[in-house]
């Protein structure tokens, strides 16, 4: 307590009781508290709800790649079919002459980067097989049982998602996880351990099973914030945590605002998110998402600040 000015102490400040942050191994690399992973988004789709560059042409994809790795990715994440029903329907071979075309050059271009298809078709992966992805993002849940098996024997990592059960580009309609509010979370948990269980059992390391609790995805916006409450809980079955945050719904509708507003609000998700476990987190702005995390990590006491001499002695 203070006297006069001073400061005395009487009893020790109790520490914070921090949650474990898993870490993710891919590549030869580790990502873990003191250094969580930034996953940039590289959409492929004319049709996103949040369009980025390189859409429709293959150079401004790459383009906007190597502007993301510049500002901080450690993971680039690609999809080719965007994940709500609204859009185009996308066939197995116009998805993978989305895909693979950057895969392949990204490869050449950032040889050490961690790369990721999402995909939640066996077959695009298969077409893929030879450049060298790191990680299978199956948002769907292993709606194509072939997957998770195919991405271990190509000694990937995968992403185990939860959909509360609906089908591939299905968007929530009446979604009820029971009277409790909390019968959401427990879906999540129970959800996330048996998938990651699968995973494991399917020849996947375990230390590159990614679990995601995959907001927004067969959820309303209070579940998603729920859920995104539980980040500890989820973090507590052992595998690192992927949060996909950037720009969603419940972020918007939480706030009431269109997706182009939606950064501010994403970005205190993400730091609430870090500071309680997670360890990969996807993004479309990537310079602001490394700074929060770099931040978050280093209030948590996980990582060293660049820079410490405010208060230093002085040079003679």
């Amino acid at each position: 307590m203070a006297h006069n000015g001073r400061v005395t102490h009487d009893a020790p400040v109790p520490p914070v009781d921090l949650p474990t942050t898993p870490a993710l191994v891919l590549r030869g690399q580790r990502f873990d508290a003191g250094r969580p992973a930034v996953m940039a988004i590289v959409n492929r789709t004319r049709d996103s709800f949040f369009v980025t560059a390189g859409a429709d042409a293959l150079e401004p994809a790459l383009d906007a790649l190597a502007d993301a790795v510049a500002a901080g990715a450690d993971i680039v994440d690609v999809g080719g079919v965007r994940a709500g029903q609204e859009g185009e329907w996308v066939d197995v071979p116009a998805e993978i002459a989305r895909v693979r075309p950057f895969l392949a050059a990204a490869r050449e271009r950032f040889p050490d980067l961690v790369l990721s298809l999402d995909t939640w078709r066996s077959e695009v992966l298969a077409a893929c097989a030879d450049v060298g992805v790191d990680l299978v993002n199956d948002t769907w849940a292993g709606a194509d049982p072939e997957l998770a098996a195919a991405a271990a024997g190509l000694g990937a990592g995968y992403v185990v998602s939860h959909t509360g059960g609906l089908p591939p580009r299905t968007d929530p309609v009446d979604v009820s996880y029971g009277a409790d509010p909390d019968d959401v979370v427990r879906s999540v948990v129970d959800g996330l351990r048996a998938g990651a269980a699968r995973a494991v059992a399917a020849g996947v390391r375990p230390e590159a099973v990614l679990i995601d609790p995959t907001l927004d995805f067969g959820k309303t916006t209070r579940n998603s914030l729920r859920v995104l409450r539980a980040t500890a809980s989820i973090a507590s079955l052992g595998h690192p945590v992927l949060q996909a945050i950037s720009r969603k719904d419940f972020v918007g509708e939480t706030l009431d605002l269109p997706a182009s507003e939606r950064l501010e609000g994403s970005l205190a998700a993400t730091a609430v998110a870090a500071w309680l476990g997670a360890t990969v987190f996807r993004t479309h702005d990537v310079l602001a998402t490394r700074r929060v995390l770099d931040m978050v990590a280093s209030i948590r006491g996980d990582r060293p600040p660049s820079v410490a001499v405010r208060g230093e002695p002085r040079g003679s």
